[in-house]
């Protein structure tokens, strides 16, 4: 497995898994429907915005149709002979806090048909040293109580539980369980 920065070159991997039906995103069902509407008006432009460190691709849309400013983010490519899923970074330059509508540092999604291969644990653990370039000194990463998958993902990386909360209603407003990874050496 190898985290590749999104290319050109590697679009048509990616936009076959949004047609077999996997979302990069697990809070908004509409989110594959709209990356291929996207790409199709302008490929270039799309993967040029999936690595955003200057947060210049503008809003971003939350779960109940509200737009938040960007965070600054990288986003890497899940690769294993094919693509097999996505794992991205954000954070707000200067702090390791998020604003209440950020769910974690670190979000991920492997494809349903490569799940269960460790493909998301290893994704996990390779895109931390690229946190700590950054300078963080720790990540906070989000899942759901009802994910027990990703709760392993996040615990084999050395993410421990710090709290359970409420997530803003804009991300649903749903329990959520909050781990947090120390990145010092």
């Amino acid at each position: 497995m190898i985290l590749l920065k999104p290319s050109i070159d590697n679009i048509p991997a990616y936009v076959s898994a949004l047609q077999k039906g996997w979302s990069p995103d697990n809070l908004r069902s509409k989110a594959a429907q709209e990356q291929i509407a996207s790409i199709s008006k302008d490929a270039a432009s799309f993967v040029l915005n999936l690595d955003d460190p200057t947060a210049r691709a503008g809003p971003v849309t939350l779960p109940d149709g509200s737009k938040v400013p960007r965070l600054p983010s990288i986003r890497r490519w899940i690769w294993d002979d094919e693509f097999c899923g996505h794992i991205g970074l954000r954070w707000k330059p200067g702090t390791e806090e998020l604003p209440p509508t950020c769910s974690g540092h670190i979000g991920y999604a492997v494809v349903p048909w490569r799940q269960g291969e460790g493909l998301a644990s290893a994704a996990l653990v390779g895109i931390l040293p690229e946190a700590k370039a950054i300078g963080l000194r720790y990540v906070e990463i989000t899942a759901s109580p009802d994910n027990p998958a990703s709760v392993r993902v996040i615990e084999k990386a050395g993410g421990t539980l710090t709290r359970t909360y409420i997530a803003d209603k804009a991300l649903g407003g749903h329990e959520t369980l909050e781990f947090k990874i120390s990145l010092a050496e």
